[in-house]
């Protein structure tokens, strides 16, 4: 796909679509990201039992893949459209342009955040203090951010694909260093638990867990919190159908289910052990959990690899973040261009990373992107999968020739302002008011959009749907073709970058025995000190090998295409 301009307004051609190794480093990459240092901090700090964070992780992010599962994948590969083109179609230009300003600086937010958690790793090599006020104490600390966000915004400036193959090439490794670093922690919780001397249960496990780590302080939060934050942590790209962004470029509607490597390696596992290393961490330290950022505590653990991780976890998420932040202000003007818009935004988001508040209060900002974000999903879906279950006609309102749907703005503003009520009058909890609020919001738009031509029937329509029918099915004869099928296999590789893949797995291999080594002699200075070597190994020979094998897969489908085309 082109790295400028990638099919914003129009469905994405079949010759874009992308495989499920794509997706699956994707997701596996931008979940195991610069917001798990803060998140499974955060579990620590507020005082949950530490079988609710081990049960309630559980179902939640259940919850979240057959999200992404059931409902993003299936209407995304089905309209190949960004939520943006779609959402225009279904609610008009008059609508878009609001919801693409709202949602553009949510995620100058969100992105911001994964910044300043970067940044607090590169600043450790310059003697920077800990950055965990509202704003920066120190100008060097704004300058290593500045630094960063450019390199991120280089990143999402490239395209889809770049972020894809940056994910695919650091996913193993990141996911490795939570592990790693947890493995590095676990003797000094384990020192600080009174009655256990080792883990040779699960037993002991839970009791340091308990003891040492997330200790229940019998407050408000709860099992059913821990669910409900699992969940929303990721509904603006689920529920609020984000995530049509990147799987648009999907050949298959199940790729959606490569959401779970997120979900379970990523928030499951990788929140659990960034759980273990800031308990760890702290008490090395001799000073509380939120006293230190996510750069000290992987600092700490994994030494300069841990600052190499908090870098790499802040990009994966910040990359593909800003990448969508372009895409909708883009959209408020398709004439821009999502390259200029794209630079545009991503110098808006370094400001913001300058100041570490953006990650500081990440929960409560990650509840209220849902809230704002939650009905326009609910629109979408009601419009694509309930209406002609009713009777009702899809995309009536442009049919009407209206610029804005008034029934999706008033629902969307409605739905917003009566869940902002409910969270500020204390009814519910802001991580328990986003299905009420859906199942509201469809409803409303039901009533609405029948009430104001829904229910009629328009000759547009027929036409359009034969339109999309036969998009379809070229889609459908191309994708059943060989030249869909090809792929490079280990013949077309070159040997050298079989061997580079090789010795990457050896490296890793040798990274996760460094863990084992020092969790078993309880010997932190084994990781901290010989860590980055295979890790400056794994990037060389993993990134060789990837370009050479991504060099070869293209080949070889070129030449199937010239041979296709020549019978």
């Amino acid at each position: 796909m082109s790295s400028a301009e990638e099919f914003e307004t129009q469905p994405v051609g079949p010759k874009k679509l992308q495989g499920a190794k794509t997706f699956a480093a994707s997701y596996a990459g931008e979940h195991v990201a610069g917001t798990e240092f803060v998140i499974g901090a955060l579990f620590v700090s507020w005082g949950v039992g530490a079988m609710d964070v081990i049960i309630g992780l559980l179902f939640g992010n259940l919850l979240a893949v057959l999200t992404w599962g059931l409902i993003t994948a299936p209407i995304a590969t089905d309209t190949r459209l960004t939520l943006y083109a779609y959402l225009e179609k279904i609610a008009g230009p008059g609508t878009i342009k609001l919801y693409s300003v709202v949602n553009g600086i949510l995620f100058c937010v969100l992105a911001g955040a994964m910044i300043t958690v970067s940044a607090s790793a590169v600043r450790i090599p310059f003697g920077i203090p800990d950055q965990v006020g509202y704003f920066p104490t120190d100008m060097r600390f704004v300058a290593v951010v500045l630094g960063v966000g450019a390199v991120v915004v280089y990143m999402a400036v490239k395209g889809f694909k770049k972020l894809a193959a940056f994910a695919e090439i650091c996913a193993p490794w990141m996911i490795l260093m939570f592990f790693v670093g947890a493995l590095v922690m676990m003797p000094t919780t384990v020192g600080a638990t009174a009655g256990v001397d080792s883990i040779n249960s699960f037993g002991d496990f839970m009791t340091v867990a308990s003891q040492s780590i997330w200790k229940d302080s019998d407050g408000d939060i709860g099992i059913w919190h821990v669910i409900a934050f699992a969940w929303v942590a990721n509904l603006a790209m689920h529920g609020s159908l984000g995530d049509m962004t990147l799987l648009r470029f999907a050949k298959k509607a199940k790729y959606g289910y490569f959401s779970a490597l997120g979900m379970f390696i990523g928030h499951y596992m990788a929140w659990i052990c960034a759980g273990i290393m800031g308990a760890g961490a702290a008490i090395l330290l001799q000073t509380s959990i939120t006293a230190i950022d996510p750069g000290s505590v992987a600092y700490t653990a994994l030494g300069v690899s841990g600052i190499i991780a908090v870098i790499i976890a802040g990009w994966t998420t910040s990359n593909p973040t800003i990448y969508r932040a372009g895409l909708a202000f883009s959209s408020l003007n398709h004439a821009w261009g999502r390259t200029k818009v794209t630079i545009v935004v991503g110098v808006i988001t370094t400001i913001i990373a300058c100041s570490p508040f953006v990650f500081s209060g990440l929960l409560g900002f990650v509840g209220y992107m849902g809230l704002l974000l939650a009905p326009v999903g609910a629109i979408i879906v009601t419009e694509h999968w309930l209406f002609p279950k009713l009777g009702l006609t899809r995309y009536w309102s442009s049919y009407k020739g209206n610029t804005t749907n008034m029934a999706a703005f008033i629902t969307w503003i409605v739905s917003m302002a009566a869940g902002i009520a409910v969270e500020q009058a204390g009814l519910l909890h802001l991580f328990f008011i986003l299905i009420p609020l859906w199942i509201f919001s469809t409803l409303l738009y039901i009533g609405l959009a029948s009430a104001m031509g829904a229910k009629e029937t328009y000759p547009q329509a027929a036409v359009a749907e034969q339109q999309e029918l036969k998009r379809k099915q070229i889609e459908a004869e191309y994708l059943a073709s060989p030249s869909a099928q090809q792929s490079a296999d280990e013949n077309t590789i070159p040997a050298l970058a079989k061997m580079a893949k090789y010795v990457s797995w050896a490296a890793l291999g040798l990274c996760l025995y460094l863990g084992v080594a020092s969790y078993a002699e309880g010997n932190i200075a084994l990781v901290t000190d010989w860590l980055i070597f295979p890790t400056l190994v794994y990037f060389v020979t993993a990134t060789y090998a990837y370009i050479a094998s991504n060099n070869a897969e293209e080949a070889a489908v070129e030449a199937n295409g010239e041979t296709v085309e020549a019978n």
